[in-house]
This record gives C-alpha cells, structure tokens and sequence, in this order.
C-alpha cells in the first residue's frame, strides 16, 4: 500500500508528542508550580504556531513538494527538543523556564504543521482526491497511534527519569525519523498557476468552522484531561489510551465512511457521539464511567476531522490541494490555540470538571454546521426525484 511509508513517518514524528502529551502539564503544573492557565498556554501555544504556519506548509507542499515539507518538520521539531533542554536549565526560575518552553513549544507547532500538511498532500497525491476521507483518516490513524503508544510510554519515562527524557526523545525521534522519510518515494509537484489564499480560504470555510467547534473535545483532552484524572486520584494514562484506542478502531473500520456516503452526513453523527463522551467525562463519578467518555470523545472525534475535510477537498480548488488541507486544518488549529488557554481560565474559576461540559457544549454547536453542509445535498436530491417546491 503506498501509504504506508508515509504513515510510518508521521507515526514516529508523533511519537514525540505523544510521549509529552500526559506529562507536559504536570511538570508546568507540579514540577514549575504554575497554574492551569499557564498550563493552557503551553499546550495552546503549539497549536497557536501552527496556525501561524498552516497555510506557509501547505503552499511548500504545493510548490516545493511534499516530501520537502515533511522533512523541514521534523527538523524543526528536533530544534524544539534542544529548547525543552534548555528550558531545565532555569527550573529554579519558573518563568524563565516556562517561556523557553512556549518557544519550544511553538516551534514544535510549527514543525507538526509541515509534517501533517506535508504527508495529507502526499498522500492525496498518490492515492487521489477520489480518496480524500481515506487518505485524512490513514494519516489521522498513524497520528493517533503515536499518542496512544506514547501516552505510557512518556508517563514512564517522566516517572524514571523527569521531563529530562522527554526533551531528550524530542530531540532524537525526529532526526532519526529524517532518515525513513528520505526513503520513501517522492511525488513531484506540477507547476501551475498559484491560487490566491482568499479563494482557497472562501472554498474551505464552512467545513473549518465544523472542524473548529468540534475540536474543543480534543483541546480539552490533550489539555486537561491529566489533570481532571489527577485531580479524582485516578491514574492517568489509562485516558489518552482509551481516546486514541477509540480513535484508531474507528478509523480502521469506518474510515472509509466519508467517501462513500458524504462528509457532512458523518460530520452531524459522529459530533454528537463526540459531545456525548465530553459530557460523560465530566459527570462521571469514577474511573471507568471517565474512560467510557474518554472512549466516546474519541470514536466521535475520529471521522469529524475527514468527514469535513471531505467537504473541503470537494470544494477546493484541484491545484492547491496543500494549501486547502493548510488552510482547512488552521481552523483546527484555531481552536486548540484559544481553547486551551480560554478552558483553562474556566477550570480555575470553576474546577476542572467544568472544562469538559463547556467543551461538550461547544462540540454539539458544530452539528449547526454539518446540517448546513448537508442542507443543499437534500435539496440537490430532491430536486433530481423531482420534489422541489
């Protein structure tokens, strides 16, 4: 299967965010001593860089190629391993530490954007747009594998030996990773002539909006969710895994779902079985009610991201298909830079829990959009079995 190199590449680059994924707020939050704010500007502070750098890896995919853009990732994410290095050096002095490792941080964002951006452009170039929903799902599955194999593997590591080997695994995976992407078969770019951004952003943006609002279920779990189980007295990594476990059986299984029966069809189900595990993740009253809701917030979140990257593709522009993937994915971004920070301040005026009904409240306002999506194609229907009014 072509894509199958491809997806090893973004499983080991992810590798390094999953590993920090459970630990990265509890050594901002216990091992620095600041709060849940801050925790959430670091972990927003990623997704706020590649938003930044969303659309610039899209359009050096579309012009420089694909494969270019993976590798210039994962040698920015090697830089930001050396700054969560440096960032251990001033642990005595915690903000000092804290804005070494935002700039960490924001250079990893920068580099998972090219990475992701890089391998989604690739792959619809190998396997074509015909394929979209199972391309965005591949891709997804490697990612998610990487955080669900990382989730214990970094609680280990930060238990044995400290966010030392964190940092040190975020320096070495992606340079090493550098080796198998320069293997694999290249897809040279075409030149054409270049699509302005504005029209590529108008083609995208109602599907963005989708994948916006639903994507607060992920900010809170990547960003709180450590701390939600930490705070009840339950063991942590259990969580993630439940998400990404979820994830993956969902997209192995369904991932073809979105080519076959319509992305804004998948989209308005698979938000609500979304919300539905946010919501549980919040009242739940012990451990395994929590890893249940864990479990659903994955198997919604799964398809919502290629169910409305479907509608994207389909309305994009056939030449700027690395920028409509950069564009389509910053609204993803978008989210994760002002949600974490903004859930956050809500789970310190108002406890933890509290982030997980916000977010579930704020997911199901993105069924709004999915039946906006799916609005013209019932009409289109009905028009053709001649029904319209």
């Amino acid at each position: 299967m072509a894509l199958l190199p491809i997806m090893g590449v973004v499983f080991i680059a992810f590798l390094v965010i999953g590993l920090a994924m459970p630990v990265l707020p509890l050594h901002v939050h216990h091992g620095l001593g600041l709060g849940t704010f801050v925790v959430g500007l670091v972990a927003g502070s990623q997704f706020a860089a590649s938003l930044v750098s969303r659309v610039w890896a899209g359009r050096h995919a579309d012009t420089r190629g694909a494969k270019h853009a993976v590798i210039t990732g994962l040698l920015a994410s090697a830089v930001a391993g050396l700054l969560y290095l440096l960032s251990l050096r001033f642990a005595g002095e915690p903000m000092i530490s804290v804005a070494i490792l935002l700039l960490g941080r924001a250079v990893l964002g920068a580099g998972e954007s090219f990475v992701i951006t890089g391998a989604q452009t690739w792959g619809l170039a190998l396997a074509g747009a015909r394929n979209t929903g199972k391309v965005l799902a591949w891709m997804g599955t490697a990612m998610y594998a990487a955080f669900a194999l990382g989730a214990p593997i970094g609680t280990s590591l930060y238990g044995a030996y400290g966010f030392m080997a964190i940092a040190l695994a975020t320096t070495l995976v992606p340079l090493t990773t550098v080796l198998l992407a320069a293997s694999v078969r290249n897809v040279t770019p075409t030149p054409r002539d270049r699509t302005p951004i504005s029209a590529v952003i108008g083609a995208v943006w109602v599907p963005g909006v989708g994948l916006a609002l639903s994507s607060f279920g992920f900010g809170a779990m990547t960003a709180f969710v450590s701390l939600l189980f930490a705070a009840r007295g339950w063991t942590v990594w259990p969580a993630f895994t439940s998400f990404a476990v979820a994830f993956i059986l969902a997209r192995v299984l369904l991932g073809h779902l979105a080519d076959r029966v319509g992305g804004a069809r998948v989209a308005l189900i698979f938000v609500l079985i979304e919300a539905a595990g946010q919501g549980l993740l919040w009242a739940a009253p012990w451990s395994a009610l929590a890893l249940i809701g864990a479990a659903l917030t994955g198997f919604g979140y799964s398809l919502v991201y290629p169910a409305f990257g479907v509608e994207a593709v389909r309305r994009a522009p056939p030449q700027s298909r690395g920028l409509a993937m950069g564009a389509y994915t910053a609204f993803l971004d978008l989210t994760l830079g002002l949600a974490s920070p903004g859930l956050g301040l809500i789970g310190a005026v108002a406890g933890i829990g509290t982030v997980f009904l916000t977010s579930a409240l704020v997911v199901l306002c993105a069924a709004a959009i999915a039946m906006r999506l799916l609005h013209p194609a019932i009409s289109s229907a009905r028009r053709a079995h001649g029904f319209s009014s």
